[in-house]
């Protein structure tokens, strides 16, 4: 999973290398000068979670380092 966020007026979609391997649990992410867009890739006209790219670095982070998060 990068975390460098390329901003884009257009997202451009790539799968978490981090998802499954088997087709049926993927998460694809992209990236937007104001947000970090997540959804799931069986459904790409489904809802899309938008969180600030602040939010994704430190939950990222957290998942790479194995951080707790709060309480």
């Amino acid at each position: 999973m990068s975390l460098g966020l390329q901003a884009a007026s257009v997202p451009s979609w790539f799968k978490s290398s981090y998802s499954g391997g088997n087709a049926t649990e993927c998460v694809e992410c992209a990236y937007l000068s104001h947000a970090a867009l997540i959804r799931d890739s069986k459904c790409i006209s489904g809802p899309t979670l938008s969180v600030r790219p602040q939010a994704w670095h430190r939950f990222v982070d957290s998942v790479r380092h194995g951080l707790p998060g709060p309480s």
